[in-house]
């Protein structure tokens, strides 16, 4: 259905890098695609114990410690259909380049993460009421929301619908999302996940509506450096020295003269940190 695929159910039956760089520093996509394809080799080689493992199931939320199969499910495909993970990867590299310079790769990464969750729990909610349990794999959800927020910031530019036809990508979008919100309301006649493309194409279209910066919401590398403990380092003084030497001489001769019942809290305290930093220097 045009430049991205679908994710498949079981149970019912400018001066940006380029996206592929054998040299210098890698994109988030390119990285991103090498992780899914490396995910998809180790499916085919592990007969489907990584699937088994990462796959998102209609039920999930009835053990909650299986909630992370909401990000690992979009990192599986179909190891029956190479298809889909080609289509995946191509929509993602067409589509991702230009998100990923707009809004940088460490927020880019956040939101393509957030979109597989996002999609993930909103086919999940979709098959709630359904008597029949199902599960769900693939990375069509992110990639559903990165081709939303494509078109939010690239309305006007020309693509190829179905790789021939030429037209804005607002429209294809349309299109694309049309197509998938009639899936939904059939899906006793479908094998395809398109709520959870529905749920990508929402996440997308409102982190781009509402101005979302995900970024910010997690701890920085500044944070760290300031939490790390710091060596306690003494810094010479001698205005502070000579100030504190003078009030321990005051303070001796008031002793001297009324004794040392006639000091104030304030002067006993000088007096005793006078004389551990006095013995500090003895050691």
């Amino acid at each position: 259905m045009g430049f991205y695929d679908r994710d498949y159910q079981r149970g019912n039956s400018y001066d940006r890098q380029p996206g592929f760089n054998l040299g210098g520093p890698r994109s988030m996509v390119t990285n991103l695609i090498i992780i899914n394809v490396v995910a998809y080799v180790v499916q085919l080689l592990s007969h489907n114990w990584l699937t088994d493992a990462w796959i998102l199931p209609s039920g999930w939320y009835h053990q909650p410690w299986q909630a992370y199969r909401l990000l690992t499910y979009g990192f599986l495909h179909s190891p029956q259909d190479l298809w889909h993970i080609l289509l995946n990867m191509f929509a993602l590299w067409l589509f991702g380049r230009d998100v990923e310079y707009r809004y940088g790769s460490r927020e880019f990464l956040i939101f393509y993460l957030v979109a597989i969750v996002f999609a993930g729990l909103m086919w999940t909610a979709a098959e709630i009421a359904s008597p029949v349990s199902s599960a769900v794999l693939g990375a069509s959800g992110g990639i559903a929301a990165v081709v939303i927020l494509f078109a939010m910031n690239f309305p006007h530019r020309t693509i190829l619908f179905m790789f021939f036809i030429p037209m804005p990508m607002w429209v294809a979008a349309v299109i694309m999302v049309g197509m998938d919100a009639f899936g939904a309301m059939d899906r006793a006649h479908t094998a395809i996940a398109c709520t959870a493309h529905l749920g990508g194409a929402m996440f997308g279209f409102l982190y781009y509506q509402w101005g979302w910066h995900l970024e910010r919401f997690l701890p920085s590398a500044d944070l760290f450096q300031r939490l790390r403990p710091k060596p306690s380092l003494r810094v010479h003084d001698p205005e502070k020295v000579d100030d504190t030497e003078q009030a321990v001489d005051d303070i001796l001769k008031k002793i001297q003269e009324h004794g040392r019942d006639s000091l104030t809290r304030r002067e006993k305290r000088i007096l005793e940190e006078a004389s551990r930093e006095y013995q500090k220097k003895r050691k």
